[in-house]
């Protein structure tokens, strides 16, 4: 059973911002997020629960993983600075 993928505004306004390849590659990362959210470069945010960050490029994206119910929340996507973290 794949998970169900849930996603923020936020992160649809952000992703306006990027230049459209980066967006696109982005979208694709998000859309295979139900199939296999364990995948790719990720790490699980300390004193948070559920949540995690997926390292894509200079861009990071952030979700939180709700095991029990199989669902994926996307709430933030942003890119990577010195600022970022």
């Amino acid at each position: 059973m794949a998970w169900e993928l849930k996603i923020d505004k936020a992160v649809f306004k952000e992703l306006k911002k990027f230049p459209a390849n980066n967006a696109k590659r982005l979208i694709e990362v998000i859309e295979n997020l139900p199939f296999n959210p364990f995948f790719g470069d990720l790490q699980k945010m300390h004193g948070k629960e559920n949540v995690w960050r997926r390292r894509i490029g200079s861009y990071r994206l952030f979700f939180e993983l709700y095991t029990e119910q199989k669902i994926i929340f996307v709430y933030w996507v942003e890119r990577r600075t010195s600022k970022t973290y």
